[in-house]
């Protein structure tokens, strides 16, 4: 009977996939994602600046188009966009397989299932915002203080900022090696879009590895020193950057490679094979 069941809602789940309006629901996911990649670099250059009001992170980008004229709006469509990736994404690693891309990997799903979990958290983040809640949820340092007063919390931070390394590592061999370009229709782009897309991509996937790496390093060396402080989200870590030689600089370029991640990721709306 359980068996059953799950082959009957994997089957559900799937035939869902083919449809037009999942289609476009996944697509726009992809248009939100890159504008809240876009904003987020925006957001790191006026840190950059000294002129920065919001913090660099998802949750500042979404009150940055809050703020703007027909913000509410605005938020609500890109809500909506997050709730498309956050499904797609998810269909991804339940199903196993899409209509376009084929049959996907472990791997493939393990990263599509935590992918999924992270935008429908940015998705109810931004109804948040829309009912006027003050802030989205805790700071990395105080929910990292919790999971160190659990039983093996330190382990458990350990593995969590191996994750976070590992996906900035991998972002980065995406980038490095284009292998990222397998997951777009390329054939259907002028040699002149594929070579800006091409180039959108490499550098986008490798600001996004440098800035998931950073993550992953503050939480472990939160585990090491027992200090939760030390924990830090993607603000923490875009904010660390002013702190070194040459740090603003640095902060620059990887604000530069978030933008074009953003860009790349509304250019591969149109050409992602869903």
């Amino acid at each position: 009977m359980t068996v059953g069941m799950t082959s009957t809602a994997s089957e559900t789940a799937q035939a869902a996939t083919e449809t037009t309006t999942f289609e476009g629901l996944a697509r726009a996911g992809y248009v939100a994602r890159g504008v809240i990649y876009v904003l987020i670099g925006i957001l790191a250059v006026q840190l950059a600046r000294g002129v920065g009001g919001e913090n660099p992170d998802q949750e500042g980008a979404m009150r940055l188009i809050a703020d703007q004229a027909f913000g509410r709006v605005l938020l609500v469509v890109v809500a909506i966009g997050l709730a498309g990736y956050s499904l797609w994404r998810g269909s991804m690693a339940f199903v196993g397989r899409t209509p376009e891309a084929g049959r996907h990997s472990a791997l493939d799903r393990l990263g599509a299932a935590g992918s999924a979990i992270a935008y429908g958290t940015f998705c109810v983040l931004a109804i948040g915002i829309l009912a006027g809640s003050s802030s989205g949820g805790k700071e990395p340092s105080s929910g990292t203080a919790d999971v160190l007063g659990w039983p093996a919390g330190r382990l458990l931070v350990v593995v969590g900022g191996l994750v976070f390394l590992g996906i900035g590592l991998y972002q980065a061999y995406l980038g490095i090696s284009k292998t990222f370009l397998k997951d777009s229709k390329t054939m259907y782009m002028s040699p002149r879009t594929l070579k800006g897309f091409t180039v959108l991509g490499t550098i986008g996937l490798l600001a996004r590895g440098v800035t998931f790496s950073l993550i992953g390093t503050f939480f472990l060396k939160a585990a090491i020193e027992f200090d939760p402080k030390e924990a830090k989200g993607l603000d923490g870590a875009l904010h660390s950057l002013t702190t070194q030689t040459y740090g603003t600089v640095a902060l620059v370029v990887v604000a530069a490679g978030l933008i074009a991640f953003g860009t790349y990721s509304i250019v591969d709306a149109r050409y992602r094979k869903i």
